[in-house]
């Protein structure tokens, strides 16, 4: 067992000996867990890395393919109809959602 202190700043240092017994360098990045009785101090652990050739192709598309031309439609397409829906909002007096899309058009 180690005791530690927490600072005026809310930092707690950790024990040579415990990072080292952990592998734990400068930056680490830690999960701290409230288990009711006390805190449970767990490492971070980082993304594997992976390669596009590994994932390239894991969601398979069922349907035909579409040309970059009609992607961008159907993007411009949904950005419109998400522009409509927060006119109708603001117009009716109710308040846009979160993450609503501000538009210029006004309507009429």
């Amino acid at each position: 067992m180690e005791i530690a202190k927490v600072s005026e700043q809310g930092q707690v240092s950790i024990p040579q000996a415990m990072r080292k017994a952990y592998g734990w360098e400068a930056g680490q990045e830690l999960i701290l867990i409230d288990t009711g009785e006390g805190v449970l101090i767990k490492p971070k652990k980082p993304f594997s890395r992976i390669t596009l050739s590994e994932v390239a192709g894991c969601l398979k598309y069922q349907g035909t393919p579409q040309a970059i031309e009609e992607m961008n439609s159907a993007i411009s397409q949904g950005i419109k109809e998400q522009c409509n829906r927060w006119i109708d909002l603001e117009y009716n007096g109710d308040r846009p959602q979160p993450g609503g899309m501000p538009c210029d058009r006004k309507k009429s």
